[in-house]
Formats: C-alpha cells, sequence, structure tokens
C-alpha cells in the first residue's frame, strides 16, 4: 500500500527539545513505499518508543491477570472466578468504547505539543488514579470503578502510542519495530509475574502501585523522546456519523483491512483465555495453594515469555527478510493449538509449564507480524489514529467476549470450573484464526 497524505500537517519549525518540535509531514502525492507522515527522531525515540510498550503491558497485563485475580483469590476463593470475568468484561466495554474514540481524537488534535503528546502523558496520568483505586478496594465494585479508570487512562496512552506506528515508523523497519516491541511486552509478563510474587501478601497496595507507577512513567517519557506532527489547520466539524464512524470499517469495501482484523481477534480470544485463567487454573487443576500460586504462576509466565521473546525476534527478522506474514501466521496457530492440547491433559505442573512454552513460543510468531500486517492494510494513513483504534478492537474485544464465554463454559458439567471446556475453544479460536488470513490479497 502506498499511503497519499490528504490532511494539511503543517511542518511548522520549532526551536527546544525532542518533544517540542513538531515533525514535517509528507508531501501530499509522496508514494514511497516508505511514505510516513513524520519526520525523522531523535535518537531517544526508538528506545522510548519500546519502553512505553514495556510500561504499559507491565501495568495492564499484571494488574489485570496478577493483581485483580490474587485480590479475589483472597476475598473470596468460591466466587473469584465469576467476579473475574466481571470485571474484565466491564473493562473490557471501557476499552471498546473509548480505544477508537481517543484515538481518532488524537488525529483531531490541535495543540502545540502535538497530536499525540498531549494523550500519551494525559492517560499515564489518569491511569495512576484507577491504580490508586484499585490499591485499596476490598469490594467488586471498587475494583470495577478502579479497573474502569485504568483502562481508560491508559487506553489513551495506548491509542496513541499505536497511532505512532503509522505516523512515525517506515514500512522498512516496521516488522523488526513491532517485535521488539512485542519482545518488551513478553519481557514486562516476566518481570511482572515476578514482582507480584515477591511482594508481600499482606500488601494489597503494593500488587497495584508497583507496577501502576513503573507503567505511567515509562510510557510517560516517550513524551519528551518524541517530535510529534503539529496540526494547524482546524479539522471539520464532527457529526453523530462521523462518531459512529469511528467504531466502523466496512469490510466488504476493505476486505484485507477485515480479514486482518479477524485473525488477530479470533487468535487474541486464543491467548487471553489462558492468560486470563492461568492462576485460578494452577489452583484448582493443579493443587497448589493460594498462598503460593502465585510464585507458580510467575515460572509459568517466564516459560510463555522467553518462548515469545526468542520467536518474537526470530519470525520478526524472517519476516522482513522475506517479506511474508502469512505463513508466520499459520506456524503460530499450529503451535498454538499443540500447547493448548497438551495444557488440556496436563498430569502435573513440568506439563502444564511445557504447554505454556509451547503457547508463549506461538504467541511470539504471531505479534512479530501481527501489528505489521495490520499496517499494512490500513484504509489510509489520513486517519491512523482511528484505524489503529479499530485494530486495538481485536485485541480489547476479546476482554469482554472471553469472560461471558467462561462463565457457560466452566459451568459445564456442574462438577467444579470445566478447563478442559475452555481451553478447547481456545484451541478453535486459534486455528480459525490462522484460516482467516487466507483471503487476504496483497500480503505474502
Amino acid at each position: 500500500m502506498s499511503p497519499t497524505m490528504l490532511d494539511p500537517l503543517d511542518p511548522a519549525s520549532a526551536h527546544g527539545t525532542a518533544g517540542d518540535s513538531p515533525a514535517p509531514a509528507a508531501a501530499p502525492g509522496d508514494v514511497s513505499p516508505d511514505a510516513i507522515p513524520g519526520s525523522p527522531q531523535p535518537r531517544v525515540f526508538l528506545p522510548f518508543f519500546v519502553l512505553a510498550w514495556f510500561g504499559l503491558s507491565l501495568a495492564l497485563s499484571i494488574i489485570g491477570g496478577g493483581s485483580i485475580p490474587k485480590v479475589f483469590a483472597f476475598l473470596d476463593d468460591a466466587t473469584k472466578g465469576v467476579n473475574l470475568s466481571i470485571v474484565a468484561a466491564v473493562g473490557g466495554v471501557v476499552v471498546i468504547v473509548i480505544t477508537p474514540l481517543f484515538g481518532r481524537l488524537s488525529d483531531r488534535t490541535m495543540s502545540r505539543l502535538g497530536m499525540r503528546r498531549p494523550w500519551i502523558l494525559g492517560g499515564a496520568l489518569a491511569g495512576l488514579v484507577g491504580v490508586g483505586v484499585l490499591a485499596f478496594s476490598s469490594t467488586l465494585w471498587q475494583v470495577i470503578i478502579g479497573w474502569a479508570i485504568v483502562q481508560a487512562g491508559f487506553g489513551a496512552t495506548n491509542a496513541a502510542v499505536h497511532a505512532l506506528l503509522a505516523d512515525q515508523i517506515p514500512m522498512r523497519i516496521r516488522a523488526r519495530v513491532s517485535a521488539a516491541a512485542s519482545a518488551a511486552n513478553a519481557l514486562a509478563l516476566i518481570i511482572g509475574a515476578l514482582m507480584i510474587a515477591a511482594l508481600p501478601n499482606d500488601a494489597q497496595w503494593s500488587w497495584f502501585i508497583v507496577p501502576g507507577v513503573i507503567g505511567a512513567v515509562l510510557s510517560g517519557l516517550l513524551f519528551f523522546g518524541l517530535r510529534d506532527i503539529v496540526r494547524t489547520e482546524r479539522p471539520a466539524p464532527w457529526s453523530w456519523r462521523d462518531v459512529l464512524s469511528t467504531y466502523w470499517l466496512n469490510p466488504v469495501r476493505y476486505r484485507n483491512f477485515f480479514w486482518a482484523w479477524a485473525c488477530r481477534l479470533l487468535v487474541t480470544m486464543s491467548i487471553f483465555t489462558v492468560t486470563t485463567y492461568l492462576l485460578f487454573y494452577i489452583i484448582d487443576r493443579m493443587g497448589v495453594p493460594k498462598e503460593q500460586a502465585s510464585g507458580t504462576f510467575a515460572t509459568g509466565i517466564v516459560c510463555f515469555t522467553a518462548a515469545s521473546i526468542v520467536t518474537t525476534i526470530l519470525f520478526g527478522w524472517l519476516s522482513d527478510r522475506t517479506g511474508r506474514r502469512k505463513a508466520i501466521v499459520w506456524v503460530s496457530a499450529l503451535l498454538s493449538a499443540a500447547g493448548l492440547t497438551v495444557a488440556v491433559f496436563a498430569p502435573d505442573l513440568t506439563t502444564l509449564l511445557i504447554a505454556l512454552t509451547l503457547v508463549g513460543a506461538a504467541q511470539g510468531a504471531f505479534v512479530s507480524v501481527d501489528i505489521a500486517m495490520m499496517t499494512e492494510v490500513l484504509p489510509t494513513f489520513t486517519e491512523a489514529g482511528k484505524d489503529l483504534g479499530i485494530v486495538s478492537l481485536s485485541y480489547q474485544v476479546p476482554q469482554v467476549l472471553v469472560p461471558v464465554l467462561a462463565i457457560p463454559l466452566l459451568a459445564i458439567g456442574g462438577g467444579g470450573e470445566n478447563y478442559t471446556a475452555l481451553f478447547i475453544a481456545a484451541i478453535v479460536c486459534g486455528v480459525l484464526g490462522g484460516l482467516a488470513v487466507l483471503p487476504i490479497r496483497g500480503v505474502k
């Protein structure tokens, strides 16, 4: 795809730090395969970009997958599964609503700070407010409110950071940058899981404050290392139709985008099922006491993410070298199905760790090409924030669908929580996600 810039983004000159200098826009009619609206960035941009991904993953993944489940396990063991599903579903709805909306608002932002920087910093600060609520929550409703604020705040930052892939990352290195960001996400899972296991069981506040503050600080660094695009011409007024279109792209007109989006949705549902309920699986299926389960959970996350980092780097390099994306998605689907099958029948912790290693390898292979593939099928680059917000929905919708589907799946049989049914559903989603790339044209 050769993007053509249609919106007047002014390359007005400025002086000061990297974050204060607006980037020049690509010239209209620039049809180079590497055409991007932003300008060459300072040297700190790419390190800060990767650190932002690390910070956001640490805050969101560990709080959602480690801290909140741990709270419910200690508050009321009998209702922990249902409570977690409710919180995850509500948080998912919040993210579904705000991510494309904030992405599109950042496209339209007229600020001397740029289009993305206000959202990066403001979202991080708002996320800290939600972290503070969670730190001292003792009821289901308090957790719901705190998690919703966290998702809204860090979701705003996340939407702006995702938009930078189209704004500032040339296509020739996009898969490698995506792989580096994905490796940072994986590393965040390892560090975060070990962090939660190391924090004292009688200091609930630390389970949230520590990852939340680290996430906010690291994502906020990008505010200072980005030479952002400054819009000087006021965009056209919004109508309600424009607002609704923020959540929609015609799947018939943009077929490649739709199939890539469906692939990401299904694969994410498969992986999210495992990571969300892993702590409870360790407690209920493996028989590990809840006081020790965080340590076992951390070991499983280490296996998962270590394998993910290796395959992310390997397949990211292979993808950029060969230009192929779809074949790597198929490899990912097969690895994921194999790993989940082993997990379903795991008789002991050693076998479960092997299964998690396979699933992690599958995740790494997928994310190494996932974001690069999505940016190559974007309808336009003039509203990258909005379109990449819709891309983010393919990751956020599973946060609603998985908990909703998990409640009846776990209840099948009536003899305790049915993790076999849950993991079989995850296998089906992973295989369907691999098949979804077949109709995509223009991507190898």
